[in-house]
């Protein structure tokens, strides 16, 4: 991996982490264009460039951060079911991982729902509390986003949406539990890979995590901007185009391994 390639990476991570149109279908995407080998140190390139998103987060919303313990109690709340449910089927979802017709199936799926999604939850209540309840909801509805392809950003958006949470406020818990969520999965995966790291790379890793934290806050900046006065429906038709260039690429032929 070269320092062009590792870039390119981290601004491809940085724009669909948050975004609902899923990280792991451009990555797919991303890693075939520009024809990088599947070695040790890119599978944890990948993953673990994930903590300059994470940061990006805590920086652009740290007075969240500071502001009480309730805060953190509710993030808990939310982390705990794809901490259970995620440690007792990992070996599921990464055999599913490798699977790109179940990429690109999800990102179809998803991207049909997204299209209705505003029709279905126009009626946000007066009351955008976040309580224990909604918190314990919403962090089941990002389980479902550990079949690969389904974005973790849609599904807590519409988890936080189903509970008359509008737009925003939706999007705003959903950045922030990626924080635990995100940094128990890279950790998790450092833990595993980090001999992979050696000094040489180092400093290709540094660079992609700080890619990836600039670019994550201005696509946090512009996502809520945009999904408070136009809504879902955009990322629907775009995801459906991607799920679509998956498939024809996987029936021409080309090697579209991710695992």
């Amino acid at each position: 991996m070269t320092p062009l390639d590792a870039v390119i990476i981290a601004i491809v991570e940085g724009i669909t982490e948050f975004l609902p149109i899923s990280s792991t279908g451009h990555m797919i995407i991303a890693e075939r264009i520009l024809g990088l080998t599947n070695t040790d140190f890119t599978k944890t390139f990948i993953v673990n460039i994930q903590f300059g998103a994470i940061l990006s987060v805590v920086v652009l919303y740290w007075r969240k951060f500071v502001q009480s313990l309730d805060f953190y109690r509710k993030l808990f709340i939310a982390f705990l079911p794809a901490a259970v449910i995620g440690f007792l089927l990992h070996d599921y979802i990464d055999a599913l991982l490798e699977s790109v017709v179940v990429v690109a199936a999800s990102m179809l799926a998803g991207g049909i729902l997204l299209l209705f999604v505003d029709r279905w939850f126009h009626s946000p209540s007066p009351d955008q509390s976040m309580t224990s309840k909604k918190a314990l909801i919403i962090g089941f509805f990002q389980c479902i986003a550990m079949i690969p392809g389904v974005s973790r950003s849609a599904a807590t958006i519409i988890g936080g949406m189903s509970q008359k949470l509008d737009r925003t406020t939706a999007a705003e818990f959903s950045f922030f539990l990626a924080v635990p969520t995100m940094f128990a999965a890279s950790a998790y995966k450092l833990l595993k890979s980090y001999q992979t790291i050696t000094a040489e790379n180092i400093g290709i890793l540094l660079l992609g995590n700080a890619v990836a934290f600039a670019v994550a806050m201005l696509a946090i900046k512009s996502f809520i901007a945009y999904l408070t006065k136009h809504g879902f429906a955009v990322f629907g038709w775009y995801r459906i185009a991607i799920g679509v260039l998956i498939l024809i690429l996987y029936a021409c032929g080309y090697n579209l391994s991710i695992s």
